[in-house]
């Protein structure tokens, strides 16, 4: 199918579009990757505005009890030399202190962010409520699919706004060999039940581990199930020194591009996030030009605590990211209402094709 083709399909008939057309834009080259991103931001600024969303994080925790570790890991303690290795959770006070400080900054939203401890998410919960009960942040709760029906009811309580469980890669046979020790169908379970509860639902792409477009351009159209779909993280891997893939490639920068940019055309209203350590905080403005429109891992000066990135151990400095939204000549949310209407313009319930997770 011709590029030109392809992307007239994929812009009238978003993610119904045909596999074949949705491909084609993933494998763009040459000029034809300008003509893609040029779309992307055109959509971006039609649905989206200029506003950029900021999102911080405060890592809860890094104690996980997934066994087999997930090849790619960096995160969780004792899994790489780079990473944050020493056991930690953290306290109701510490979590609080550390959101006192991102409100202070003006970052908007904060994401609570674990590991799998088996505890159905009552950790989960109570990073939520220090959040919620001593600042004004937009929440977003990551603890994978860690959460019970119990404390989804509780998160909807307390107003948190957004719910994040990565599926990463629906192709089964790489999800299995990657993720050995997780389960596939218990996160797709976890987003249908956050879906559930009417939370916003943030579930997101690993790209470069081993897929191909193919299995891309499948995910993309996988995610429209979701009703309450409204954030779309596309993560690049980077590889953690001391993991099974240490020597796995780094996803090119262009490559994570494109799918953001692919993804922005066929969600033209939600939010398709960025984070920092794997698109690189210093090449934000490659993943601005694609679409996107939150700049996640965040990190202000006075943040109380080490953060390390999830892929990668750089983060994105608040008054560098800053500088570059505005460089590129758009706007940084930097009020919670701002942050707000960014995030509540972006719940819409999506259609749902009849597409199912690759063997």
């Amino acid at each position: 199918m011709r590029f030109k083709r392809a992307l007239r399909e994929v812009r009238i008939d978003r993610h119904r579009a045909d596999e074949g057309a949705i491909v084609r834009l993933l494998s763009a080259k040459g000029p034809r990757v300008h003509d893609l991103f040029r779309a992307a931001f055109e959509e971006r600024l039609r649905y989206r505005g200029e506003r950029v969303l900021l999102t911080s994080t405060i890592h809860v925790t890094n104690e996980c009890r997934i066994r087999p570790r997930c090849a790619f890991c960096g995160f969780a303690a004792g899994a790489s030399p780079r990473g944050y290795h020493r056991p930690f959770t953290r306290s109701y006070e510490e979590v609080a202190e550390a959101a006192r400080a991102i409100e202070r900054s003006g970052i908007p939203r904060v994401s609570c962010s674990g590991a799998y401890r088996g505890d159905g998410g009552r950790l989960a919960v109570m990073a939520a409520r220090a959040v919620k009960e001593h600042t004004d942040l937009l929440v977003l709760v990551n603890f994978g699919h860690d959460l019970s029906r119990e404390a989804l009811r509780g998160l909807r309580e307390l107003g948190v706004e957004t719910v994040c469980c990565n599926l990463e890669t629906i192709n089964r046979g790489l999800f299995e060999r990657l993720k050995p020790g997780d389960d596939l169908d218990a996160r797709i379970r976890t987003c249908e039940l956050v879906c559930e509860h009417g939370i916003g639902l943030s579930s997101g792409l690993l790209v470069g581990v081993g897929e191909s477009r193919r299995d891309r351009a499948r995910h993309l159209r996988f995610l429209a199930r979701f009703e309450t779909l409204m954030e779309i993280p596309i993560m690049g891997f980077h590889p953690y020194p001391g993991t099974p893939m240490e020597n796995h490639p780094r996803c090119p920068l262009l490559e994570q591009a494109r799918v953001m940019a692919v993804a922005r055309l066929m969600y033209p209203d939600l939010m398709i996030t960025a984070p920092t350590p794997t698109i690189g905080p210093e090449e934000v403005q490659v993943a601005l030009m694609a679409g996107a429109d939150n700049l996640a891992t965040v990190i202000p000066d006075d943040h109380p605590h080490e953060v390390k990135g999830v892929g990668s151990p750089r983060t994105g400095n608040l008054d560098r990211v800053i500088e570059l939204i505005e460089n590129f000549g758009l706007k940084p949310a930097l009020s919670v209402n701002e942050g707000r209407r960014a995030c509540l313009t972006c719940s819409g319930k999506r259609a749902s094709p009849s597409t199912q997770p690759s063997s």
